[in-house]
Parts: structure tokens; sequence; C-alpha cells
């Protein structure tokens, strides 16, 4: 997509629901930002928050399961920086946010989630999906599936599988891309939808999980389960993720909003 091209379709379509659904719900863009400071609070990011990953000419790779995909268009090739290739959900409007606010920075932001994966489902396209594509800023949301295909006996996983597959995952990322700067999104749920009590605590250990694997690898770690806990203040949680896992515009926006403060924050 050219940049005029994306200056019209982020105009259209990220303003408004990156600045206005989320900011509706909760009174403004501003009360979004206090959500995203009180979850890091919370959440107690390591390292510290607020850095600025994204340098110039960066290569930009968000990774994951559904949530990242986002119906993104998966017949594109190699395409960077194309909203269809990018998906619908936060990758894009985060990848969107950083190519407009930084015109002329050579950036190339790419989204390769895929609905319903696992970390061990990752670690099988790892070279093509990432070690091939070389990011210099690695963003990873893995988790949700790895413990929810568990209870429909579609899965026999363990935590301590996922954070040892998780673990080995980066090791090897590191040991191919020494200098890449990694983001380890927190798992999250919201309690409506097809998430209920049963999916507790266990889901939680994932959760702690993610957050030890994030410290190992001295990766950032986004909290996003503290940012929607703090977000159901505001509106409720299907507002957010009306089945409880898969984020609506809404709980998207919001998502892009703290993954930029963040990862992205501009000294």
């Amino acid at each position: 997509m050219m940049p005029r091209e994306l200056m019209n379709a982020y105009t259209a379509f990220s303003r408004r629901t990156f600045l206005k659904t989320s900011g509706a719900a909760l009174g403004g863009a501003g009360i979004a930002a206090a959500v995203s400071e009180s979850a890091y609070a919370a959440g107690q990011p390591w390292p510290p928050a607020g850095r600025d990953l994204v340098a110039k000419g960066d290569v930009v790779l968000f990774q994951g399961d559904s949530i990242t995909d986002a119906g993104r268009k998966k017949d594109a090739g190699p395409a960077a920086n194309d909203q269809p290739a990018l998906g619908n959900g936060y990758a894009w409007l985060a990848g969107v946010e950083l190519l407009v606010d930084r015109p002329g920075s050579g950036l190339n932001v790419f989204n390769r989630g895929i609905s319903g994966n696992k970390v061990y489902q990752l670690a099988e396209r790892w070279q093509s999906d990432c070690l091939d594509l070389k990011p210099n800023v690695l963003s990873i949301l893995i988790g949700v599936n790895d413990y929810w295909h568990t209870l429909n006996g579609n899965y026999n996983g363990t935590v301590e599988k996922y954070e040892q597959d998780y673990h080995a995952l980066l090791q090897r990322t590191r040991q191919a891309l020494p200098k890449v700067k990694l983001v380890v999104c927190e798992p999250f749920v919201l309690k409506c939808g097809a998430v209920n009590e049963k999916w507790f605590p266990e889901f939680d250990r994932y959760r702690a999980a993610a957050r030890r694997v994030a410290e190992k690898a001295r990766a950032l770690f986004i909290p996003f389960q503290a940012m929607f806990d703090e977000a159901t203040q505001y509106a409720p949680p299907a507002h957010w993720a009306a089945d409880g896992v898969h984020p609506t515009p809404a709980g998207a926006s919001l998502m892009a909003h703290s993954w930029l403060r963040a990862a992205a924050r501009k000294s």
C-alpha cells in the first residue's frame, strides 16, 4: 500500500476506531491512557514500560494466534505495511499508528498471527514466519489456545509444556537474531461468553508462565490482563471481548494503545 493510501485508510478507519471506540466507553482517549498506566502499575511490566523500541528502518513483526491474526489476508506473500495483510485487530492499529506517526522512517510492519495456534505451532512455522523476516522488533501474544483447547479435549498440553516450549522458542530466536527486541504480551480472557469459572485458577498459571518467559528472555512484558481488568471498571467485559477471548474493535484499540505506550513511546 502506498503511503498516501495508507494515510487515507488510517484516517478513515484507525483514527475513528483507535481514538473514539475505546475512548467513548472510557470517557476519552485521556482515560484510555490512564487505563494503560493503571494496568502497568498492577501488572508490573518488566522491564519498565515506556521505552521506544522502534528505530528507523526496523522490521516490526506481530506474531500469535487469532487475536493477532484478526482476519488478515494470508495470500499476500511477504507484503509489509499492507492493511489486508495486517488484519483488522490490534496489530493493524498499532502498526499503522507507527507508520503514520513516523513518516520516512522506513519501517516495515508484518503480521504473521494464525488463528488457533499454540506455542508448538508457532515453532513449526518459525523459520519462514519469523526468522526469515529478520525482525528488529518481535511482539508475541500466545497462550489462550494452549489452555482453551484442553477444555474441549482437543489438546493435552500443560502449563509446564507451554512454558518450556515458549522459552525454547525465544532462545531459538535469540540465537538466530541476537539483537532482536522482544515483546511478550500477556495472554488474557474476560469473564463473559465462552469464559467461565472453570477457566480459573488454571488460566492464571499460564499468565504467570508468560511473565517468567519474558523475564528470562529479557523481553518487555505487556500486562494485557491487568489492562482489561482495569477497563471493566468503565465498561462491561463483553464490550471489550464479546466471547471473552477475541477483542471487539474497542478491545483491539485499547490493546494497540497500550502496546504503543509500552513499546513505542518516544522520549
